[in-house]
């Protein structure tokens, strides 16, 4: 059962204990709720037997006074331990459940982040677990004991009077049929109303990302019109989800009243004829007003998990998503990077490397240069497990790097990309991120020898300024800078450099590559530029072109073939002459 509840409800082992826990506490509550009704029809009949025998009714009040207290006190007992149960340990279960999204998102490869919504994401971590909250600490235990305590009590009744229990109960059975049978109904709108909502949020962070852009172009209005649309688009599908449930869940509950009448009149009816006493009509009309509380939670409920299983099954898309695996240990014999036969696709049908084989010998540097959309940035990212390839095999230094954990994978890694993320935090933090636990002396002189440490002395804080989000209050060269920094303090026997230096000016690429040559030495590295200047110094050339290997060889020997290469380098000596 408890795995039957994990992969229903995608909970955790300890989380599904926890909710039959929950599902007992509630059920005991709402059983410990006819405890009033007990004292109260055992208060009516003393009060009728003293007026019948000419007794003083205060000679024994403290007696059922403290009847009434006794159940005060077991109530709050109850509901103590059934709050502990529910809102305590669904709280607990929401920090694993965040934890094991964060886990599984670490684990995935980057082509499941290629394929997917950011925004989506973003809402499942954040929006969806915070209605699963709500719905496990409020709804789902509650409607299991609902269930459960209905059939108890209803038992009870027919062994106490059959027609009296018939006549409050035969209105479940259609309420509750009424209520379900809406369940495609309610999927339809709840699922309209999700996808609606993820487009609002789609359409903000893309404004949000773009705004420059945006600006640049005068298009505030038509963007800010098509989001207002997005908007009411939203707030249409919830309304019409809103009134969906509404309408099932709140005709069902009325219906349930009708039960209150049928008992009512059956009662009086058997009362007329001597078959029921006027004690017994009573308890009849208090269980049956206690019951119709936690029926119509019931139905209340039923409404609620038909939505909460649209924030299950998005969740647990994530969750059995298959993640990258592999053995914690990698120690190689050296650290050449080898693609053998290498096949990889980011989707099916759309090849992107075909037939990929070079290598890329330690001590050395690796140039991958070509046209736009040859796969030289796809082949760097392969090189460090990014994704996964179809066909062939990439090894370093023979280990099959399909079969190495990511992160132990990673360890030997450093990158240096053209587009540089910043956190925000301090550059001394930022920095420190190339290696967690390094001492403010090794961080300051990793910054030395990637030339950054002067204009860092220059801000207000020093190492202590705070950069914007992504670095924005910094220039494109001190963050490429600082992100060179950062890769000369991990010291990785590996380095992948992506058009490290493309969007920079003379003076900074000057003082940039000055930084990557102190960064590169005895190392593997793989560059990716298309200056042909910058890779004219490497020991191997691959040119990638339309995802195969069209030349490769030593800059001197590619040249005199005169193919793609030579081609690359012409074209760029001639467009440095342009004069406008």
């Amino acid at each position: 059962m408890i795995g039957r509840l994990q992969h229903v409800f995608a909970l955790s082992e300890k989380g599904a204990r926890d909710f039959v826990k929950a599902v007992l506490w509630c059920f005991v509550c709402n059983i410990s709720l006819m405890l009033p009704v007990g004292v109260i029809m055992a208060t009516i009949q003393y009060l009728l037997n003293t007026l019948e025998n000419g007794e003083n009714i205060l000679d024994r009040w403290w007696v059922y006074t403290g009847m009434a207290l006794l159940v005060l006190a077991v109530l709050f007992i109850l509901h103590y331990f059934q709050y502990a149960s529910l809102y305590l340990a669904t709280y607990q279960e929401s920090a694993s459940r965040r934890v094991s999204l964060a886990e599984t998102l670490r684990k995935l490869p980057l082509s499941f982040f290629g394929n997917r919504d950011l925004s989506d994401l973003t809402a499942t971590m954040i929006a969806d677990c915070s209605s699963l909250d709500q719905m496990f600490s409020h709804y789902i235990p509650q409607l299991f004991a609902s269930i459960f305590s209905t059939l108890f009590i209803g038992i009870c009744m027919f062994c106490f009077n059959w027609r009296m229990a018939a006549a409050a109960l035969w209105v479940l059975p259609v309420a509750v049929l009424l209520t379900a049978g809406s369940k495609k109904l309610q999927d339809a709108f709840g699922t309209k109303n999700i996808l609606a909502k993820r487009a609002v949020a789609d359409n903000i962070q893309e404004c949000l990302e773009n705004i420059r852009d945006i600006k640049a172009c005068n298009r505030q209005e038509a963007y800010l019109k098509g989001l207002d649309e997005r908007l009411e688009e939203a707030e249409r599908c919830a309304i019409h989800s809103e009134l969906a449930t509404g309408v099932f869940v709140c005709s069902a509950q009325a219906f349930l009243r009708i039960g209150l009448a049928t008992t009512v009149l059956t009662g009086v009816g058997l009362m007329a004829k001597g078959e029921l006493s006027f004690l017994y009509f009573l308890g009849f009309l208090f269980a049956a007003a206690r019951l119709y509380d936690p029926l119509g939670l019931v139905l209340q409920n039923i409404a609620a998990t038909f939505n909460a299983k649209l924030n299950i099954n998005r969740m647990r898309a994530i969750l059995e998503q298959p993640v990258q695996t592999g053995s914690s240990k990698c120690d190689p014999d050296n650290f050449d990077i080898v693609f053998d036969h290498v096949k990889f696709a980011y989707r099916e049908d759309e090849g992107v490397l075909e037939d990929v084989s070079f290598t890329a010998k330690q001590g050395q540097v690796t140039a991958l240069v070509g046209p736009s959309g040859g796969g030289k940035s796809t082949a760097c990212k392969l090189a460090a497990r990014f994704w996964d390839i179809q066909r062939g095999k990439i090894t370093l230094g023979g280990l099959d790097i399909s079969k190495i954990d990511p992160e132990t994978l990673l360890k030997h890694y450093s990158f240096v990309f053209q587009d540089v993320v910043l956190f925000r935090d301090t550059i001394l933090e930022n920095i420190r991120l190339g290696r967690r636990g390094a001492t403010d002396e090794e961080v300051y002189a990793a910054a030395r020898a990637a030339r950054c440490d002067e204009f860092i002395r220059e801000l207000p804080d020093g190492y202590q300024t705070m950069v914007g989000e992504n670095g924005s209050t910094l220039s494109g060269g001190e963050r490429q800078r600082i992100s060179i920094a950062r890769a000369l303090l991990k010291n990785a026997p590996i380095i992948l450099l992506d058009e490290a230096t493309a969007s920079l000016d003379v003076e900074n690429e000057t003082a940039v590559q000055e930084a990557i040559s102190r960064l590169v030495k005895d190392k593997t590295v793989l560059i990716i530029a298309h200056r042909m200047r910058t890779v004219s110094s490497a020991d191997r050339i691959v040119v990638l072109a339309d995802g195969t290997v069209a030349e490769q060889g030593t800059p001197e020997d590619l040249y005199k073939e005169n193919g793609i290469y030579t081609r690359m380098v012409k074209l760029q000596t001639e467009s440095a002459q342009w004069n406008l």
